[in-house]
């Protein structure tokens, strides 16, 4: 695989793989949390986002990112790092327990007796209800520019000349000070 094949696979993973940018609004790094509106507000509560999801059905724990990712739009995808403690922390204390699944391998998780109180309570004001429609519409306004963004720099990299690709360099350098630029006024 080429140069140029390799680097735009890699800003292809890179955009799939982000919630945007890396480190950006976020819950830590990679493909991002939100932290609340505006992306500088505490961040949501992973342990009470469990607890609601699973007063609707038992699930898994990759089943529980990509519903929070769904439900905010791609603002909050909590990490496995957030999301695995999180759940053992809640099966220790006893208000949930995980089971195998037969023939996946993978544990889904439901609550207890002992949860059903803290989950409901939970489920009230769930985490991901932090997000406005505004908020979740603006993430995906962004994260599209983003996109098109990166296939513009695909077409440049594959069939600009090396002028072109140079130019196309000192305008996503300009792009990334301005970016900066932006979360560096206060508000």
């Amino acid at each position: 695989m080429g140069f140029h094949r390799r680097f735009y696979a890699m800003q292809e993973a890179r955009m799939r793989g982000f919630g945007f940018p890396p480190g950006g609004p976020g819950h830590g790094h990679g493909r991002g949390g939100g932290r609340g509106r505006g992306g500088r507000g505490r961040r949501p509560n992973v342990r009470a986002a469990v607890l609601a999801l699973l007063t609707e059905r038992p699930m898994h724990g990759y089943e529980m990112i990509q519903e929070l990712d769904s439900r905010t739009g791609g603002a909050w995808r909590p990490s496995p790092g957030s999301i695995y403690p999180t759940l053992q922390l809640l099966e220790d204390e006893g208000l949930i327990a995980g089971s195998t699944e037969s023939g996946g391998g993978r544990r889904r998780f439901a609550l207890t007796e002992a949860g059903q109180t803290e989950a409901t309570q939970a489920a009230t004001q769930p985490p991901w209800a932090e997000f406005a429609e505004d908020t979740i519409n603006s993430w995906h306004d962004i994260r599209e520019a983003g996109f098109q963004a990166m296939n513009a720099l695909r077409q440049v990299m594959m069939t600009g000349t090396d002028d072109q690709r140079e130019r196309a360099a000192q305008v996503l350098d300009e792009t990334r000070r301005k970016l900066y630029a932006i979360l560096a006024e206060s508000e």
